[in-house]
C-alpha cells in the first residue's frame, strides 16, 4: 500500500485554517512522533471520533509541503542534534506548494523537551537562500543563547518534500498531522519512503487521544527528525546515533543505491 486510504478523513468535519491556528497555534510545545505503515493510520483514523476537524482549504483536505534545511558546511546544525545539545536548532523555509506560501522558521529546543518555533513570512522565490532572512535568523538565535562564533554561511543542505493532512482535537486543543509520499533530496539521490507515514501530535502537556491510541497498538514515540535521520540516512558516514534503530527499521534500501530508489520498512 503506497497511498493513504482518505475516507475515514473524509467524514470528518472540517476546520479552516484561521480557526485552527485560533485555536491550537501551539508555537511552544511537546511533539511526539511516530512512524507507521500506511494501513495501521488508515485503521486509527477510523477510530476518530466526531469531534475530530480536519484541516480543510479550498475543500483540499491534503497539501503538498516542501522544506529547504539550511546549516553550516560543517553540519552545526546537524551535529548539534546528533550529540542532543540543550541549544540544538534548525533553519529552514516551508513553502506550501498549492498555495505558493513561504515562511522562513527557526526550530529550537526549549524547557521539559519542548519546541519552540519562531518564523517570518518569506517570498518563495527566496525559498533556496537565507540572505533576505539572516537578521532574522541571528536574532533568534541570539535570544536563545546559541553562539556559533564568527559569521557562519548557511547552505541549503538538505530538501524534503510530502504530503499533510492536519487533524484538531478540541478536547486538548492539540493537532495531529500525518505526512505521506515523503522524499528526502540531498545533493545526490532521492530518497523515497512511499509506505510509510510520519504521524506527529502536537500538544502542551498533556498527551493527545490519539497518543494513547498508539500505544494501545503498541507503537511508541520515535526518534525522527525530517532533517537530521533523512541526511543520516542519505549520508551513513555521519554520526546517527539517536536514529540508529529508526534507520535500521524504516530506511533500509531495496536493491541498489541508484538515484531514484525506494525504501521500505524492515519487518518486524
Amino acid at each position: 500500500m503506497t497511498t493513504l486510504d482518505r475516507a475515514p478523513m473524509d467524514r470528518l468535519e472540517p476546520i479552516g485554517l484561521d480557526e485552527l491556528t485560533e485555536r491550537a497555534d501551539l508555537q511552544t510545545r511537546v511533539d511526539r512522533k511516530y512512524v507507521l505503515p500506511l494501513r495501521e493510520v488508515g485503521a486509527i483514523l477510523a477510530e476518530m471520533g466526531p469531534e475530530t476537524r480536519v484541516l480543510e482549504i479550498d475543500r483540499a483536505r491534503s497539501f503538498a509541503y516542501q522544506s529547504v534545511y539550511f546549516d553550516t558546511p560543517d553540519l552545526t546544525s546537524y551535529l548539534l542534534t546528533a550529540q542532543r545539545r540543550r541549544r540544538r536548532f534548525k533553519v529552514r523555509t516551508r513553502t506550501y506548494l498549492d498555495s505558493a506560501e513561504c515562511w522562513l522558521e527557526v526550530k529550537t529546543h526549549g524547557a521539559r523537551g519542548s519546541t519552540v518555533k519562531n518564523r517570518l513570512a518569506y517570498e518563495p522565490e527566496h525559498h533556496a537562500t537565507l540572505a533576505p532572512g539572516w537578521q532574522f535568523v541571528e536574532t533568534v538565535l541570539a535570544q536563545e543563547s546559541i553562539v556559533l562564533g564568527g559569521a557562519p554561511a548557511f547552505v541549503p543542505t538538505l530538501v524534503t518534500q510530502y504530503r499533510r493532512s492536519t487533524l484538531f482535537l478540541p478536547e486538548t486543543a492539540s493537532r495531529v498531522t500525518i505526512d505521506t509520499e515523503l522524499t528526502w533530496q540531498d545533493d545526490g539521490c532521492p530518497l523515497r519512503l512511499p509506505d510509510l507515514a510520519v504521524v506527529e501530535t502536537k500538544t502542551g502537556s498533556t498527551a493527545s487521544r490519539v497518543d494513547r491510541m498508539l500505544w494501545v497498538r503498541g507503537h511508541r514515540p520515535t526518534r525522527i527528525s525530517k532533517y537530521a535521520t533523512g541526511l543520516a540516512a542519505l549520508r551513513p558516514d555521519l554520526p546517527a546515533a539517536p536514529w540508529r534503530r529508526t534507520l535500521r527499521r524504516h530506511f533500509t534500501q531495496v536493491g541498489s543505491a541508484s538515484c531514484g530508489h525506494d525504501t521500505h520498512p524492515v519487518p518486524g
